[in-house]
């Protein structure tokens, strides 16, 4: 009974650790990927520079609250275990 309990209380902070690594790395990889195709549109229209900015800013921090979003939600699942 005590190592079911043990096992499962395991397999829930495992799995938020997981979910924390891949909600950082999705962020990370969204954000060079804005990144990347903003620096591309900047350096084919610089004339645009300035909107494409205010937009791969506003989409990056959009990005951001989502992975902190998760990283919460992975925290209070390993803490709640």
């Amino acid at each position: 009974m005590l190592f079911a309990l043990l096992l499962d209380i395991s397999y829930a902070i495992m799995g938020a650790g997981i979910g924390a690594g891949l909600a950082a790395i999705g962020a990370g990889i969204g954000i060079g990927k804005i990144g990347g195709s903003a620096m591309e549109g900047m350096a084919r229209q610089p004339e645009a520079s300035g909107k494409i900015q205010n937009a791969m800013l506003v989409i990056a921090a959009l990005i951001e609250v989502a992975a902190l979003f998760a990283l919460v939600i992975c925290l209070l699942i390993s803490f709640k275990s």
